[in-house]
């Protein structure tokens, strides 16, 4: 039998892993069998019709010829989202990766009034707060990256690197 794997976490797991049942459960009783739509709302959709409507429901119909996609937005908007909707319907359907939605209905809000009604759109960018990284693992990091040509790549190769001297100079210390 092999030596058993020593953990590094230390009886610590991640948040993600915590929630991730429940945010299943959560979503699947609204028909989000594939949460991803509800995560990724807006690489799917693009930013202009994801800046006006968001996920609401799915529905199964009683046969199981493809399910009701709902979708809430503001009054004003509900008129630009009709005339996109085979369009949504075709990327959730790209998503999921078989034709799961047959129709997308839109439901409207107010945008300020009601407190159930109450709808924002706007998605923020994610920021990460924490000490300024030390300007020798930047160069460094800079360095290991250097002879990448792609940029993208270069990009997330010093990032990688950056994380990994980051992490490594913390355990040192």
């Amino acid at each position: 039998m092999p030596p058993r794997r020593k953990s590094t976490t230390k009886g610590f797991k991640r948040t993600s892993s915590l929630l991730q049942g429940k945010i299943r459960t959560a979503s699947e009783t609204r028909g989000f069998a594939v949460t991803r739509l509800l995560t990724h709302w807006t690489e799917i959709m693009g930013e202009d019709i994801a800046s006006i409507a968001r996920p609401v429901d799915i529905k199964y119909g009683r046969q199981g010829f493809g399910a009701t996609l709902t979708v809430l937005t503001t009054g004003a908007q509900a008129v630009m989202l009709e005339m996109q909707k085979e369009s949504m319907r075709e990327r959730v359907n790209a998503t999921y990766g078989y034709n799961a939605i047959a129709r997308v209905r839109i439901t409207q809000t107010s945008a300020t009034g009601f407190s159930e009604g109450q709808a924002s759109f706007v998605h923020r960018a994610q920021t990460k707060a924490g000490p300024k990284p030390d300007p020798e693992v930047l160069r460094e990091a800079k360095d290991v990256a250097s002879p990448i040509a792609d940029e993208g790549l270069r990009a997330a190769l010093e990032a990688m690197a950056r994380n990994v001297l980051s992490k490594s100079k913390q355990q040192e210390s």
